[in-house]
């Protein structure tokens, strides 16, 4: 007997930080977005694909929702709400630790006007003692009529096999979008770059903020056993530059070692990674140079 199948696309949203690419990356059970604990670290729109024999659905891990300080960032918000006029239901993550504060009450406004399924995900619970998750509850309860509210862990993975049980029950019968071994729409050339831009932000902490990006510019086989890929990282400042080379080379070293054993299990061959590093003052300003490196404000 066929089973029918269940489809749909389903947008993860909310402020930075709130763990929603930790979330994509559980429910797809692969790394393909980038975690940090570091605030606005998804750029794009990354599409993880769950799929099971009854139901495909395409996870929307939009860029975390602030106020913009630069054109980079006035792309990100646009391209986050433009999101949730194009899915089936939406995901409001909220992190635990954190009161409700403006940037949930500006989502919150946005999702009064869609008119979609929307699930209040309350994340990072294994940080509180169970008794404070009422009153989170009670709180984001009375400001929107949220479909289910599920409260979970996603760096443990409490409570997310339910979540995306419940997200499959309302989703329509539809056709499957993407192959059943397929867990991304970016090309592996993006998520590569994604996986390096991840390492700088991990190992140079506050010393090269959010001025840095990541071009992969060649992806080649080599021979039966290993793969080339070389790719140029993008800073602000000369200062910037020497500090991702380190002395002697030892920085940008240690990121490409990190970054090569996550892009060989993304590609599952042996990797060898070239990493050059170029200035290029107040990129995130300059509507060419965001375009250049893949952020278009037309695509919002």
């Amino acid at each position: 007997m066929d089973i029918k199948k269940h489809s749909g696309f389903v947008a993860i949203i909310g402020r930075p930080n709130v763990g929603k690419s930790t979330f994509l990356n559980r429910a797809v059970g692969q790394k393909i977005a980038i975690m940090s604990d570091k605030a606005q670290t998804t750029r794009n729109k990354i599409q993880g694909i769950y799929t099971t024999e009854a139901v495909q659905i395409v996870f929307i891990d939009t860029p975390g929702i602030h106020k913009p300080h630069s054109q980079l960032g006035d792309i990100m918000v646009k391209s986050a709400l433009s999101t949730l006029n194009e899915v089936d239901a939406v995901l409001f993550m909220v992190n635990a630790t954190q009161k409700r504060g403006r940037g949930d009450d500006f989502i919150i406004k946005r999702l009064k006007e869609v008119k979609k399924p929307i699930f209040l995900v309350i994340n990072k619970i294994d940080q509180i003692h169970p008794d404070h998750l009422l009153e989170i509850v009670d709180d984001y309860r009375r400001e929107l009529d949220f479909q289910e509210v599920y409260p979970i862990s996603a760096l443990q993975g409490n409570n997310c096999e339910e979540l995306i049980g419940a997200v499959s029950s309302i989703l329509p019968e539809g056709p499957q979008f993407y192959p059943e071994d397929q867990v991304t729409d970016h090309p592996e050339r993006f998520i590569a770059g994604e996986l390096i831009r991840e390492k700088v932000l991990e190992l140079t902490r506050e010393e090269v903020p959010h001025s840095v990006a990541v071009i992969v510019e060649r992806v080649k086989r080599e021979d039966e056993e290993k793969v080339l890929v070389q790719a140029t990282i993008i800073v602000e400042r000369s200062s910037q530059k020497g500090i991702l080379i380190g002395k002697g080379g030892k920085m940008l070293k240690t990121i490409g070692t990190k970054a090569r054993k996550d892009i060989e299990l993304l590609l599952g061959d042996k990797v060898y990674l070239e990493l050059w590093v170029k200035v290029q003052s107040n990129w995130r300003d300059k509507k060419t140079d965001l375009k250049a490196l893949g952020y278009r404000q037309d695509d919002y």
